[in-house]
């Protein structure tokens, strides 16, 4: 059974998702209960996957017992187990949360949890995926339930779902576009055999057309600057039980798509058509993680404030992934490990704002820390730190790891974006707390009791921060041993 974790994984909320209209057809009122129990197998199941990767090794998974290139091949080595546990545990999380925050009208909406197992599924495949079309396949899979669920919060969120559908298809096709150039070049889309196949050709106008595509459609799904625009709006208007799912995982997994094509197809240090790839990425993260940070200081609304920080963040993970050493790559892939977590503590916490509070923006807050829950102050107060990167928190030794990997590469203009990208961060949070314990002339300090399953969330991702900044090295140690394993 070991060996077939990986699937088991991905077909769990497949298989419930599709169910979810039979499972629940006389009482409605179960969804909530059945997906959060689906999530809490798959939990564990990815909990025994990571176990036996560290245990006896990466290996290749194929669908139905039909090996590559004919059948389809999936890789599940540390990175990948690694990516799939954080995906399972924030959407546990988020499950949990939003069985508070949720809406009257999606509270028993069998689409709606339909939906978000759909989405999970989608990611899982993406993780594992180890041959470009099904890349493809479960990019989409995943992209569609998304642009149903940022829909699903009605009124503005629909012409702004609307707007994330057009550009997720557009990337979606440009990716696709760039999946037939390789295939007519290489006559296989099979990861590992394109790995052999394309050295001899990256000087090739159909390679190189056909590799730029595929990172430019990619680049939409990740929101990296200049093709982010989709982002800060459908999270912004998205269904607060949903946002933190949406905003932890959909670009960190394409993220990943990405560097295990890079580091599958193209190798570090070499050159496409003459043009040093890891090199032009890094710059492209330099200047996501500046602008990205800048628009955060700038807005007033949270949930956008936020949104322009995750997209700040993308920017130092590819910084992380393209210094092209092993301490800047592990760096990267820890931080968005970390990134994941925090992200969707940022959106918990703004979605629990709006519900009690009935807050948006800096002026809505004003105040408000001195008559709210402490575990929601709390809260705040750890993932200020984490995103910031102080110790003990995991954000830190992510941070740390890429400036390191950055100086061993003597990239000093790298260095200096992640310190001007982390002061552009503490910048927006001082602005928060700044009104977030405001003292006004009406307001009466009193403390507003918040339901057990929100501080169950708040509390167990809070703790998580931490847990990942004490368990760094281990964490490290483990994505490094794939990096020399020849994993990603």
């Amino acid at each position: 059974m070991n060996s077939h974790l990986p699937i088991l994984i991905f077909l769990v909320p497949f298989f419930v998702g599709v169910s979810m209209p039979i499972l629940t057809a006389k009482r409605p009122s179960l969804c909530p209960d059945i997906t959060l129990a689906a999530v809490i197998v798959m939990f564990l199941l990815a909990i025994a996957n990571l176990y036996m990767v560290q245990t006896e090794g990466p290996i290749e998974y194929a669908l139905g017992g039909w090996t590559a290139p004919i059948g389809i091949a999936w890789l599940n080595d540390s990175i990948a187990a690694i990516v799939v546990l954080t995906v399972t545990v924030v959407a546990l999380l988020t499950l949990i949360y939003g069985r508070v925050i949720v809406s009257a009208d999606l509270a028993k909406s069998v689409p709606y949890y339909t939906l978000i197992l759909i989405m999970i599924s989608g990611l899982v495949g993406l993780v594992f995926a180890a041959d470009l079309f099904n890349v493809f396949v479960f990019l989409e899979v995943a992209a569609l339930s998304g642009y149903a669920l940022v829909g699903a919060g009605g009124g503005k969120a629909q012409v702004y779902a609307f707007r994330y559908l057009l550009l997720g298809s557009f990337g979606a096709t440009l990716y696709l576009l760039g999946l037939g150039h390789l295939y007519v070049v290489t006559g296989t889309l099979n990861m590992a055999d394109l790995a052999l196949r394309l050295p001899e050709l990256m000087t090739s106008t159909a390679v190189v057309g056909g590799l730029i595509y595929i990172f430019l459609g990619l680049s939409i799904k990740m929101a990296l600057i200049p093709l982010h625009s989709w982002l800060p709006d459908a999270y912004t208007n998205a269904p607060s039980a949903v946002t933190p799912l949406l905003a932890s995982t959909v670009t960190k997994v394409a993220l990943v798509a990405w560097v295990r094509i890079e580091y599958s197809l193209i190798a570090p240090n070499v050159e496409v058509s003459h043009v040093p790839v890891l090199v032009l990425l890094e710059e492209l993260g330099v200047i996501a993680a500046l602008i990205g940070g800048a628009l955060a200081l700038i807005q007033t609304d949270l949930k956008r404030m936020f949104a322009y920080g995750g997209i700040s963040h993308i920017g130092l993970i590819l910084i992380g992934v393209s210094l092209g050493n092993d301490t800047g790559f592990v760096g990267g892939m820890f931080y968005l490990i970390n990134d994941a977590v925090m992200q969707a503590a940022l959106f918990m916490i703004a979605g629990a704002i709006l519900y009690y509070h009935k807050a948006r923006t800096l002026d809505d807050i004003r105040g408000v820390g001195l008559h709210t829950s402490p575990w929601l102050t709390g809260a705040l107060i750890v993932v200020a730190v984490a995103m910031v990167g102080l110790p003990p928190t995991g954000g830190f030794f992510g941070k740390w790891n890429i400036i390191l990997g950055a100086l061993e590469a003597e990239h000093y203009f790298a260095v200096f974006a992640v310190i001007a990208s982390t002061l552009l961060t503490f910048g927006y949070f001082l602005k928060v707390f700044a009104a977030w314990f405001h003292q006004t002339e009406f307001v009466e300090a009193k403390s507003i009791k918040i339901s057990s399953g929100l501080r169950v969330s708040l509390g167990a991702i809070s703790i998580l921060m931490i847990a990942l900044g004490l368990m760094s090295d281990s964490v490290v140690q483990i994505l490094l041993e794939s990096v020399n394993n020849g994993g990603i």
